[in-house]
C-alpha cells in the first residue's frame, strides 16, 4: 500500500507516523529538509518513508517528483493533502498523475474552516476510480472563547476520517453562534 501525505511534517505528521505504522509505505511532500528528517527520525531507521522535498507551488518540480516516486513505489492508494490557496495546481496535478492507479483509491482533501466543501470539490477533475472524501477543520469551543485546533487535534481528526471513510468529516466545530471564531 503507498500513501502520499502533502503537508505531512508539519499539522500532519502524526497522520505520516501512523500510515507508517498502519503497513503504508508513504511519500510525504514538504519544503523543508529539516522537518522532513525529524519525521523520518521519529519513525525510525525500518520506516518507509519517501521524502519528496519540493515546494508544491513549482508545477514542474511537483510533476518530476511525483512521477518518480509512482515510477519507484507504484501509485497512490491514499492521498491526504492539505494544500493552501496559493497552491491551487498542486492537488490536480497530483491526481492527474495517479489516474492510472489499476483500482479504487481515496483521497482526503484537507480543508481549512473557511473553505466551501462544495466548491473544493467541484473545483477538481476527479477519476471515476477516485473515492473523494473531505476533512474540514474548524475550531475548539472552551469556556472563556474559541481557538484554532493544535497540531495533535488535526492529525487526530484526520486519522478518525480515514478510519470512518465517510464522505465529509469536521474536526472541532464551525458553529459561530457557539462562541466567537479565532482570529
Amino acid at each position: 500500500m503507498h500513501a502520499l501525505v502533502i503537508g505531512g511534517t508539519g499539522m500532519l505528521a502524526d497522520v505520516s507516523l501512523w500510515l507508517v505504522r498502519e503497513g503504508y509505505y508513504v511519500s510525504v511532500i514538504a519544503r523543508r529538509y529539516a522537518r522532513m528528517k525529524q519525521l523520518i527520525d521519529c519513525a525510525g531507521q525500518t520506516a518507509s518513508i519517501t521524502p519528496l522535498l519540493v515546494d508544491y507551488r513549482d508545477q514542474e518540480a511537483l510533476c518530476s517528483l511525483i512521477s518518480r516516486t509512482i515510477q519507484k513505489n507504484g501509485t497512490f492508494d491514499l492521498i491526504i493533502a492539505w494544500v493552501h490557496t496559493d497552491g491551487k495546481q498542486a492537488l490536480p496535478t497530483v491526481i492527474q498523475k495517479n489516474s492510472r492507479h489499476p483500482g479504487p483509491w481515496r483521497l482526503f482533501h484537507v480543508l481549512g474552516s473557511r473553505a466551501d466543501p462544495a466548491e473544493a470539490k467541484a473545483e477538481l477533475c476527479l477519476p471515476a476510480a477516485c473515492l473523494y472524501r473531505q476533512v474540514q477543520l474548524g475550531f475548539v469551543v472552551e469556556e472563556h472563547g474559541s481557538r484554532w485546533l493544535t497540531h495533535q487535534e488535526i492529525s487526530d481528526g484526520v486519522i478518525d476520517a480515514i478510519r470512518r471513510d465517510a464522505p465529509f468529516h469536521l474536526v472541532g466545530t464551525l458553529d459561530r453562534s457557539e462562541k466567537k471564531r479565532p482570529r
